[in-house]
Formats: C-alpha cells, structure tokens, sequence
C-alpha cells in the first residue's frame, strides 16, 4: 500500500507487483499518471482503476491509456477481487494469445482459428462466420479499444454500407453466445462512446 502516487511508484519499481489496484484520487500526481507510468515499463500488469461516480467520464481515458478494468466506488470487496482475479487470469494465459497465434483462450472458450471451431466448457459453440470473424479479430486485438468503424472496415470490408447498429447486435450475439452472464460482460466490454474491448 502507498499513502500517494510517488510513493506508489516508487514501490512498484521495487516491489514489481502481480497487479496494481489504483485509486484515481491521490493527494500529489494524478492517478492517470500513474497509470500511464506503470503502463510504460509493465505493458502486461494487470491495472485495476477505482473511481467515484463523478469520475465516470475519466473511464475511456484510463481504457485508453492502458488501465484493465475500473470499479466504481461504493464497491464491493468481492467483486473488486474478482475483476482482479480474472485480470491476473489474462495474464497467465498468455494475454490469450500463445506462440503460434492460432488458438485463442479465455475462461473455459477455446478459439480454433484454422479450424474455425469455436468450444466452450468442452461443448461446440454455433457462430456464423460474420460473429467467428469479428470474434478473431477481437482476440488478435485483445486490451485494445476498437471503434465500431473499424470493425466494419476490417471485418465487414466497408465502412458507409452498413450502420454501427450492426456492429452493436453481432456483439450481443457474441456475449450472448460466449460470456457466463450476457448482461454483465466480462470479456466483450462496451467503451462509451467509442467502441468495444476484448479482455481475456
């Protein structure tokens, strides 16, 4: 534990912990700062941001500048833990993503790509090759903020043709298909106001 954002830093160059939980609010350098400090030297470290209501429109920034997840204050002690659970899950699997490039992990899903298989707690999942698609590309560009523009573009190989809608309904699809609880998504989060992020 460190009383501010100096110290913080100081003990994670010595410390190197497994995960950072970070309060936004420190009495010397933002917690912003912070985070895109540590983010610099520890591109895989798990960082969970915790944040007041009124810091909600902080939230697409820390996404951006690298934070893996935030919790609004009051939380929970349980759920904070959880999210950080999951969050060193992503690390040792390997961001998801192991040598060949090919097989994809996440939970108890397993991402064929050469196959085209996609398998969840052992069982096949049914997806159409638009959500097997975007599904990869996804997983190939996991941690990072992508725009419903982008995913039509590379996915869908045009941007005007078809409205972002689309987009918002084939990620229903995949949550619905492949998160344990589609309305409280783990792994397919929305980023408001710009777009979607895969966390492992």
């Amino acid at each position: 534990m460190a009383k501010d954002g100096t110290s913080g830093l100081e003990l994670f160059r010595k410390m190197r912990p497994s995960a950072v939980v970070l309060d936004l609010r420190l009495p010397d350098i933002s917690g912003q700062e912070v985070c895109q400090q540590i983010r610099e030297v520890a591109l895989r470290l798990p960082i969970i941001v915790l944040s007041a209501k009124s810091e909600v429109e902080d939230k697409v920034l820390l996404l951006r500048l690298g934070a893996d997840d935030y919790v609004t204050k009051p939380f929970s002690p349980r759920d904070l833990l959880a999210r950080v659970r999951v969050a060193l899950r992503r690390v040792d699997l390997g961001s998801a993503q192991p040598a060949e490039g090919n097989v994809f992990c996440f939970d108890d899903v397993i991402v064929n790509v050469p196959n085209a298989e996609v398998t969840r707690g052992g069982c096949p999942v049914l997806l159409t090759g638009t959500e097997f698609k975007i599904l990869e590309f996804m997983t190939r560009n996991a941690q990072r903020v992508i725009s419903r523009e982008e995913l039509l573009k590379k996915v869908f190989g045009h941007q005007n043709a078809l409205s972002t809608r689309t987009v918002d309904n084939h990620i229903l699809r995949l949550r619905q298909k492949l998160e344990k609880d589609s309305s409280d998504p783990v792994h397919f989060r929305t980023v408001h106001c710009v777009g979607y992020k895969f966390v492992p």
